[in-house]
């Protein structure tokens, strides 16, 4: 059975030397440095060298240690990338073990990523990393080979490779990995990898294979798996966080020493945006941030954020106004949209909304006595990031930092920001003990960084045959490239576009969340397409046909996820379908939902789900289903219910019963993904089912009703104007 680590406890910092990493190993080490291309450069040691950082070791056990470098949050690529190593080198997956690899970008980095930083974001790892990996694995096998013909003499030409074992063909003899690891001393420079050399992925044997799992789930089914919040270390306090209740403000006084007398307070310690009291348990600092009294700063710029009136006053923006900020420009949409028998413009709006990851942010972090250094625990989606951002916390270089990642309770986006590290640094520092800094979620509520409210102004012109000839797409917010992923419409046929982005500061924090602007845009995008479709009386699935006519691909996912749902089949009274399309990192994907309304009360249901996904080269397909099942579900909770609102700057949600979140009860009774194989390079899977969910369930309402529902999340009052209006 493939192994996998508690990755805080494998992970090396920088002062463990190479000589220590290595040391006792036995084996053979192999390494890459990711150049600007994204092809790797490998370099192999025997036992006796020790100046390479390793990727793969194989030991005289025939165990294959394969190192992975990216977050493990539940998606599944600390499964996904040693699997595409494993393949290529042709490894026996059961005797493979996987260890979180040392943090450092320049061997580990993400090619997908300027910087090559190891980021896990944006459905990027598997993407970013398949090519080299690929290489990696096939240099490592071709490696293998040499040496084994060296020991036999023999030509390479007589060996071939069976899983994690090296046989000559004309004799029959055969030599395990492990027994090649124990007598091979490589060369520095190993041999060179064609295209030639990679496998045909019709002779894959892990990749595509729907019978491997993920490495990380017996760990976390029996406990073992090891998340930032499970770390403990010796001698260590903990600490909590009044931060400023409007964002921007800071702390000007405090009731700090009272507090430090209260029993089992061990300090408290003032940051720039809050206060921290650290105490011997969580309960004891939990108890103290009760009585703790704070006079903040004013003046901040979102201390007069009203979210629902700013909405509303968003609308002014676009009148009498010069042009926003282009985004996409395409043919003469001015001309076009004179010319067309009928233009369409239709508002559509969406709140701010919260990452709502199960694990609350928290931070393990050690500075050393003499304040030049530190050893952190957490769980982040930005491994080097996070390392520079405790270093400069604590003013020193990164060299000084030494990182455990740890296994993250979701991210959705919002961990690949520091900040949490940042403060159980500041708090450390000022006492120089490890400090476990942990927000509870009503902290992270309050201080929360959201995906942006945001306003879409589109107008559409067609010509005689109900063509869509001219486009314009505005959107309004603050959160600047937060607003416009997701806006542009490369796969349906519109000659004349004009997309462009208008900016307003509001001051508060703001995230990338999961797909970023690809849950409103597409939302507004898809509703767009079924009221020209509507007027014309065409279907919708195929209105989106004739779009998608230069788009095979698109064209497909449309068409897959129609005969899933047997669109065009009655459904039963009360109920409709509707189906929307949507790209995301590269991927393409379609959703049919099947919708009733309880007219009485708002509410509406999602029975049954259907989506498609052509991802490329799908490494996983088990687990890319579950991914689209979860993106498919976080969809509709944010669109259902969850809406962050703000008064005079201040947060006016704090927990789950008033920032709603889909419970069991109201998930689709039945979801069904199907992958659309091919042998194109892989995209990104993890944000894709996002976007599709609210188009196909806001256009099922507009068969269902007659009605288009514009105002993100569908909450019931707002189901019930619509219905009313």
């Amino acid at each position: 059975m493939t192994r996998i680590t508690s990755p805080h406890i494998k992970s090396q910092g920088p002062e463990v030397s190479r000589r220590s990493f290595l040391a006792g190993v036995g084996g053979l080490t192999f390494s890459i440095a990711f150049l600007g291309d994204g092809a790797p450069i490998l370099n192999a040691a025997g036992k006796g060298d020790l100046g390479v950082t390793a990727w793969v070791r194989i030991g005289a056990d025939n165990v294959v240690t394969i190192f992975n470098p990216s977050a493990e949050m539940g998606q599944g690529s600390m499964t996904a990338l040693p699997l595409i190593v494993a393949e290529e080198m042709d490894a026996d997956w059961t005797r493979v073990k996987i260890e979180q690899s040392p943090v450092d970008a320049r061997v580990y980095g993400n090619p997908q990523f300027f910087g090559h930083q190891m980021l896990t974001v944006g459905s990027r790892t598997v993407q970013g990393y398949y090519t080299g990996l690929r290489k990696a694995g096939a240099q490592v096998r071709k490696a293998l080979l040499t040496a084994a013909a060296g020991h036999w003499k023999v030509p390479v030409s007589e060996l071939r490779t069976e899983p994690n074992v090296v046989i000559h063909v004309p004799t029959k003899r055969r030599l395990s990995y492990g027994e090649i690891a124990a007598f091979a001393k490589m060369p520095v420079n190993l041999p060179e990898v064609a295209d030639g050399d990679l496998k045909n992925p019709c002779d894959f044997r892990l990749i595509g294979n729907k019978a491997i799992g993920r490495a990380d789930i017996p760990a976390k089914v029996d406990g073992t798996a090891i998340y930032g919040m499970d770390v403990h270390v010796p001698g260590m306090v903990y600490a909590v966080m009044s931060r400023a209740p409007v964002h921007g403000s800071r702390p000007q006084s405090s009731n700090a020493a009272a507090i430090k007398a209260m029993a089992g307070v061990v300090d408290v310690v003032t940051l720039n945006h809050g206060v921290v009291v650290v105490a011997d348990t969580m309960e004891g600092a939990l108890a103290a941030r009760k009585k703790l009294k704070v006079e903040w700063s004013q003046g901040a710029r979102a201390a007069g954020f009203q979210s629902e009136k700013d909405l509303d006053g968003y609308r002014h923006m676009m009148e009498g106004a010069a042009a926003g900020d282009p985004v996409t420009t395409k043919g003469n949409v001015k001309n076009a949209m004179a010319a067309a028998v009928k233009t369409y413009q239709a508002d559509f709006y969406s709140d701010h909304a919260y990452h709502a990851q199960m694990e609350p942010l928290n931070a393990v972090a050690h500075v050393n006595t003499t304040g030049d250094g530190a050893e952190v625990w957490a769980g982040t989606q930005s491994l080097d990031g996070a390392r520079a951002s405790a270093a400069k916390a604590l003013g020193v270089g990164v060299d000084k930092i030494t990182f455990h990642p740890c296994y993250l309770g979701g991210g959705f986006g919002r961990r690949s920001w520091s900040d949490y590290i940042e403060e159980a640094v500041l708090t450390s520092k000022a006492m120089r003990r490890p400090v476990k800094l942990v927000w509870t979620r009503e902290d992270d509520v309050a201080y929360g960084a959201f995906r942006p409210m945001a306003l879409q102004c589109l107008k559409a012109g067609v010509d005689k045959a109900g063509n869509i000839v001219a486009w314009e797409h505005c959107v309004i917010g603050d959160g600047r490239s937060l607003l416009t992923s997701g806006i542009r419409i490369p796969f349906y046929n519109v000659p004349n576009q004009n997309i462009e982005l208008r900016g307003k500061s509001s001051g508060v924090r703001l995230k990338h969340w999961r797909a970023v602007g690809h849950g409103f845009n597409k939302f507004a995008i898809e509703s767009m397409v079924d009221l020209i479709a509507a007027d014309h009386k065409i279907d919708p699935v195929e209105f989106r046909r004739r779009l998608t006519r230069h788009s095979p691909r698109a064209l497909k996912v449309i068409e897959t996820a129609a005969a899933m749902a047997k669109w065009g089949t009655p459904r039963p009274a009360g109920r409709a379908l509707g189906i929307a399309f949507a790209e995301r990192s590269d991927s393409l994907s379609a959703g049919v939902a099947e919708v009733s309304v309880d007219r009485a009360k708002g509410r509406m249901r999602v029975h049954r789900f259907w989506a498609s996904l052509d991802a490329g080269q799908v490494v996983q397909p088990g687990n890319a289903v579950a991914q689209m099942e979860s993106g498919i579900v976080y969809g509709l909770s944010s669109m259902f219910s969850e809406r962050i609102t703000f008064e005079n700057g201040r947060v006016q949600q704090s927990n789950f019963h008033d920032y709603e979140v889909m419970r069991m009860a109201d998930a689709p009774e039945e979801i069904h993904v199907e992958i659309i194989r091919n042998n194109e390079p892989p995209a990104g899977i993890g944000e894709t089912g996002v976007p599709i969910a609210s188009g196909a369930v806001a256009n099922a309402f507009f068969a269902l009703t007659g009605k288009q529902i514009r105002h993100m999340p569908f909450t019931p009052d707002r189901v019930l104007a619509v219905l009313k209006a």
